[in-house]
């Protein structure tokens, strides 16, 4: 079924999205239970995000929801999609990054981001303000200094234990991001696919700008989107409606809310904006059977030259949410690992591998 180019890698990034009726505590515990799943099916890395004081998202700690993923796993790359780095001192992140490594090594990624808060309010609350989003260049040249021991901004102080460490950076992309990536001589994480043109204007330009760096000699690009599968095109395209309702109340109203079953949504009155933005956020998607998602997904790897695919996918139905990462592993042909139940088995997170060491090149994990 799957015409993808030979070492295609797909990737999951789950948001711990929160469900009407639900605690927190239990998207939490699903992300790890999806992690799992997403091990045993063969995808290739499974991040997880940030985000603050926002009422339909469980994940405000990533890397602390990474060490709970890594320790119930044992193969699949675990990382964070991203770290909003102006939130947080870059000591502080090597820091974390250095204890993820050493506790499961040659596992770990560290997604880099610039967002700040979601609203002023939660800025305020995390100390910082928009300002400081212009400092991430520096931000991540500082970080990567703790891990090789080069920053000159601190003398006599140490990151321990990141210092003498290898974790892959990657850097998220919203418009400028591309261009922070390609002069850094960082991966690319960029999105969506449905702005296609936009897509491909952002590759083209980290592409041709980028310089080889001590953490990747030739750019690499990971493109980011919602891809929903399932027996029916109707049946993937209803997958796609708690979101697409989520995104439109909270451009409207404010607020992001947690996710609605599609039968209530559909019987809602809205008004003639949050209808265009609803019916908005159910276009361009990469969704429908098995077949079709193969074909849409070998289109979008063509055209962008993308490395790697990362599925941001999110619905109310967990179970729905599962069957469809099922059925993509299926259609992008993915070797599934061995190693009994991903929904029940508990994973080794113990595993022993010598630790990456800096000094040279390295390839993209």
């Amino acid at each position: 079924m799957s015409t993808l180019p030979p070492g295609f890698r797909l990737s999951v990034l789950d948001r711990s999205r929160t469900r009407e009726g639900e605690e927190p505590s239990q998207a939490l515990r699903d992300t790890v239970r999806l992690a799992r799943e997403a091990e045993a099916l063969g995808y290739h890395r499974f991040w997880v995000s940030e985000h603050h004081g926002v009422p339909g998202v469980a994940g405000s700690a990533p890397t602390v929801l990474a060490a709970a993923i890594a320790g119930a796993t044992s193969a699949i790359r675990v990382g964070t999609g991203g770290v909003m780095l102006p939130n947080h001192r870059p000591m502080v992140v090597a820091e974390q990054f250095g204890v993820l490594e050493s506790l499961f090594p040659g596992r770990i990624d560290m997604g880099l981001g610039r967002s700040l808060g979601f609203t002023d309010g939660v800025r305020r609350a995390l100390g910082h303000d928009m300002d400081e989003a212009e400092t991430f260049p520096e931000r991540i040249q500082e970080l990567l200094g703790w891990f090789t021991g080069t920053g000159t901004g601190h003398p006599g102080v140490h990151a321990r234990p990141a210092e003498g460490l290898r974790v892959p950076p990657f850097v998220l992309a919203t418009g400028e991001g591309a261009r922070i990536a390609a002069e850094a001589g960082l991966p690319l994480v960029v999105g969506d696919l449905r702005r296609r043109e936009r897509l491909l204007a952002a590759v083209d330009a980290y592409r041709s700008a980028f310089r080889p760096s001590a953490w990747a000699r030739e750019p690499y690009v990971v493109v980011a989107g919602t891809v929903a599968v399932a027996p029916t095109g109707e049946e993937a395209r209803r997958l796609l409606v708690p979101e697409a309702w989520a995104t439109a109340h909270a451009r409207t109203r404010g607020d992001f809310p947690p996710l609605a079953p599609p039968e209530r949504i559909e019987g809602l009155v809205m008004t003639d904006r949050q209808r265009g933005l609803y019916e908005d956020g159910l276009t361009g998607h990469l969704y429908g059977t098995e077949d079709r998602v193969a074909e849409g997904l070998a289109l979008a790897v063509k055209e962008t030259g993308a490395d790697e695919v990362l599925v941001t996918t999110s619905t109310y139905d967990r179970e729905a949410l599962l069957a469809s990462y099922r059925g993509l592993a299926r259609a992008a042909g993915l070797a599934p690992r061995g190693g009994g139940d991903a929904l029940t088995g508990p994973g080794d997170g113990n595993v022993r591998r010598e630790h990456p060491r800096t000094g040279g090149e390295t390839d993209i994990g």
